[in-house]
């Protein structure tokens, strides 16, 4: 008996260490770092944003270390699903369509989605209004599904891009007449820029639940609930201790989060 046991602890002093080292794996999290202000590019080549800056606060909240990896935003879930990354925090939002193929935590912010047009232009209803004209939307995006199931089939053209950056572009170059996105990324990346004058937020928020979800959540692989929790958790938590409105407040000067 006190042969096994011995042998037992032995077992346990080999385990633990690798038990402890797995623990202090990173975490890796992927991003597409062309979206402003959730997140983009400092002048000397650095992350920044809101969705860096909160992730960092949830793996400081979580005792994690984490690391971060670039990708285009169509290229993410099929990343994490290959285990490129453990995580996707992105401004991606939880979808009935998503949820098919990935897990998500809790939602950490929830913003609507607008159409940006020339000044002046007035866009009461959108299948109507938009007939015979050119909508930029990101591939892969919520955007980009409801343009193909609802704006396509009512006679718009729907042009799809790597990023929203490059719609903006070709909006402000005449090559299409309007994007649909996130309200506050047209505002900060593109509106509140010279090549943003002359144009405004237009028409009614889009806010069908089906396609815009419920919020941005942050992506782990399907069955990883584990890790789907903890994150939730840890953004409960900093939601109370004050740390999600230091965030906030850096970038907003509203409640991103919503109700």
């Amino acid at each position: 008996m006190k042969k096994i046991a011995l042998l037992g602890a032995l077992a346990l002093s080999v385990l633990s260490p690798l038990a402890m080292a797995d623990d202090a794996k990173p975490l890796r999290i992927g991003i597409e770092a062309a979206y402003p202000p959730f997140a983009f590019k400092t002048p000397d080549g650095n992350i920044t944003g809101f969705d860096y800056d909160i992730g960092n606060a949830l793996c400081e909240q979580m005792q994690v270390k984490c690391t971060w990896i670039e990708q285009e935003f169509d290229g993410l879930i099929p990343a994490l699903k290959v285990r490129k990354f453990d995580a996707v925090l992105s401004s991606m939002t939880i979808t009935e369509d998503r949820l098919k193929s990935v897990d998500f935590s809790k939602k950490y912010y929830h913003t609507p989605a607008k159409l940006a047009m020339k000044a002046g232009t007035v866009i009461k209803d959108p299948l109507v209004d938009l007939k015979g004209k050119k909508v930029g939307v990101q591939r892969a995006s919520i955007y980009d599904r409801y343009a193909t199931d609802v704006l396509a089939p009512a006679g718009v053209e729907v042009v799809r891009y790597s990023s929203q950056n490059e719609i903006f572009l070709d909006l402000t170059a005449g090559r299409v007449d309007a994007t649909l996105a996130d309200a506050v990324n047209i505002d900060d990346g593109f509106l509140k820029t010279d090549a943003g004058k002359g144009f405004e937020l237009v028409g009614p928020d889009f806010n069908e639940k089906k396609y815009f979800g419920e919020g941005a959540g942050i992506a782990v692989r399907k069955g990883d609930t584990a890790l789907a929790d903890k994150i939730s958790a840890a953004i409960q938590d900093i939601r109370a201790n004050g740390k999600y409105k230091e965030v906030q407040d850096k970038y907003f000067d509203f409640n991103v989060y919503g109700d």
